[in-house]
């Protein structure tokens, strides 16, 4: 099993980004992949999920309204698209995958997930 993200950088507040997660070594539809990230000196948090199987997705309260995930099937990879970026948004974003048909409590949290990428540093500026 092989996550890698890519697309992070640094960008001023109001920019965009596109983050990637490219995915391998098990069955793409099968899996529930998410975003999470981390800041200097805080815990790790979920940022957002998708549901391959069913195409369901979740989104953090923090970023709703400004960043949307997606995925491509024919890629195996998932997308975030970050808009309207600000420096509070500045951190490591992993992606993460988890086997989509068990049956989750939590499809946002850490301990769903079996399989990390290394992360890619996004960092906003003001």
């Amino acid at each position: 099993v092989q996550l890698v993200e890519s697309g992070g950088g640094l960008v001023q507040a109001g920019e965009s980004l596109r983050l990637s997660c490219a995915a391998s070594g098990f069955t793409f539809d099968d899996y529930a992949i998410g975003w999470f990230r981390q800041a200097p000196g805080k815990e790790r948090e979920g940022v957002s999920c998708i549901r391959n199987s069913d195409g369901s997705t979740y989104l953090a309260d923090s970023v709703k309204g400004r960043f949307t995930i997606s995925s491509d099937y024919a890629k195996n990879t998932v997308y975030l698209q970050m808009n309207s970026l600000k420096p509070e948004d500045t951190a490591v974003y992993y992606c993460a995958a988890y086997d989509g048909r068990r049956l989750s409590n939590d499809p946002m949290a850490l301990y769903e997930y079996d399989y990390w990428g290394q992360g890619t540093q996004v960092t906003v500026s003001s």
